[in-house]
This record gives C-alpha cells, structure tokens and sequence, in this order.
C-alpha cells in the first residue's frame, strides 16, 4: 500500500462547515446501548445514585434492605389485630 494513500485519506477527515452537530442525535454505545441491555440485568444509574452506590455491593446492600422493609408489617395493621 503507499504511504501517500494512507496519509490523504486521513488529510481528508474533516467536518464541513454547513454540518450542524447540534442536530445529531448522541446514541449510546456499548454497554450502555439500549438494545443491548434487553434481556439483561444491566441498569445504568443516574448520577446522583452512582456517588451514593459506587459499586455493586451497595447496590445489592440496599436493595436487600428494601426487600425487608416490604417484608415488615405496618404499624396500624397490628393495632388492628389486636
């Protein structure tokens, strides 16, 4: 291949004064593409949540703690009861 071909086409690599990128969609890439999280278990937290739960053992952490408060009875249904 000749070093000239290769250099010009790299040369040639430059966005047009008449594109507008405000007009370009961003698309997500990779993992966090939509299309491919179906069927996953993937989520993507916003950042607020992200500095709160760096990892997934806080994830888990925390939502194991929702499952048992759903768990726990309220207050009124046991004065209910008795």
């Amino acid at each position: 291949m000749n070093e000239d071909s290769t250099n010009k086409a790299q040369d040639d690599y430059d966005l047009h004064d008449e594109y507008d990128l405000s007009q370009l969609p961003v698309m997500p890439v990779g993992r966090y593409a939509p299309e491919r999280r179906l069927g996953t278990n993937l989520v993507v937290l916003a950042p607020d949540l992200a500095e709160a739960f760096p990892d997934d053992a806080t994830v888990n952490e925390a939502l194991r703690l929702v499952l048992q408060m759903a768990k726990v009875p309220h207050v009124r249904e046991l004065v209910a009861e008795s």
